[in-house]
């Protein structure tokens, strides 16, 4: 009976150590926050978020404020995440402290997206972001201005519509817009900041263009409010005439490069930053060591590829380098 009892828990010792063997590892369980969902750019990262998730076998649970003015709002639905004890957090925040104290408690992982949290402050927490994925704003910026440039054959006056006053991504966007420009013969005469609101930057626009009738040209640091000053030009009958370059690409101004009523967008890929986040998640969560930055696409679109931009949205129409899935192939 002895040798019996030996060799029933030898056989269920292999049995137990094939089965380990060929078991699936676990669903690694995301908890993303994300900006409202009233901007198409928002929805891009979502849908970027879930096809990944998709792919990767991810169990994701998305949430997002209704308006990007609720800051408390935004960090309650971070704490419930936490409270829920996910392996990953993936957060685009709308200020850059207005998550911290929320993420104290969070022991996996957390990718930071689009909008980066100030590094100080989350020092302080003794919160760590273990990467940041998103646009180079600067860069963004330096990007419009050369077009900008380009377009007003290397003289003129142009006006800024800005987002929030204290968002990060629209002043690195306004800062490189004015690097770019440097040492030609395009001025800043106006400055605004318009809320990244479309109905907010018409306003701001017709006032502007009172006060200068002869100006050449409008940047925007995102698409809504370029659409915005779209629709005050067009009122003033002088569509074609004022050159208006926003940021985003999203599907209504790719419409408006393609019909003229907008020169160029610096197109972003958030559906690639919520790709990336879920890759990052992932590769986390097998061990891997997560770069601390990764710049996501951007591109110039004109009236000359926006045919390509269009076929291929919300996917960038050029390469790009992806260091996520790099990693996890190194993991397979």
């Amino acid at each position: 009976m002895k040798l019996w009892a030996r060799v029933i828990a030898a056989v269920s010792a292999i049995l137990l150590a094939a089965s380990a063997a060929g078991a699936q590892p676990a669903k690694v369980r995301v908890g993303v926050v994300l900006k409202a969902l009233d901007n198409p750019f928002f929805v891009a990262m979502y849908e970027g978020v879930t096809d990944e998730a998709g792919r990767r076998g991810a169990d994701v649970s998305v949430r997002a404020v209704k308006i990007n003015a609720d800051l408390k709002g935004q960090a309650a639905l971070v704490r419930g995440l936490v409270a829920g004890k996910k392996n990953c957090y993936v957060v685009n925040p709308i200020s850059a402290t207005n998550l911290v104290p929320a993420l104290r408690g969070a022991r996996g992982p957390i990718v930071n997206i689009d909008s980066p949290i100030d590094a100080a402050a989350a020092r302080r927490a003794g919160v760590r972001v273990r990467t940041f994925v998103g646009t180079n704003d600067f860069q963004a910026g330096r990007l419009a201005a050369t077009r900008m440039v380009a377009l007003l054959h290397g003289g003129g006056t142009v006006a800024l519509l800005g987002g929030f006053a204290d968002s990060v991504n629209s002043n690195r966007r306004l800062s490189g817009f004015e690097r770019g420009i440097r040492g030609t013969r395009v001025r800043v005469v106006a400055r605004v900041i318009a809320d990244y609101a479309r109905p907010k930057a018409e306003v701001a626009t017709e006032r502007i263009l009172i006060q200068q009738p002869a100006l050449s040209g409008f940047f925007a640091v995102n698409d809504e409010m370029a659409l915005g000053v779209a629709d005050a030009v067009r009122a003033r009958g002088k569509t074609g005439r004022v050159t208006i370059i926003g940021v985003d690409g999203i599907p209504e101004s790719l419409d408006a490069v393609r019909d003229g009523s907008i020169s160029a967008t610096v197109s972003q890929y958030p559906y690639v930053m919520g790709q990336m986040a879920v890759e990052a998640c992932v590769a986390a969560a097998r061990g891997a060591r997560l770069p601390v930055r990764v710049d996501a696409p951007i591109a110039v679109v004109t009236k000359s590829n926006v045919g390509r931009a269009t076929a291929t949205f919300p996917r960038p129409f050029r390469g790009y380098s992806d260091p996520f899935e790099r990693l996890l192939k190194k993991r397979r």
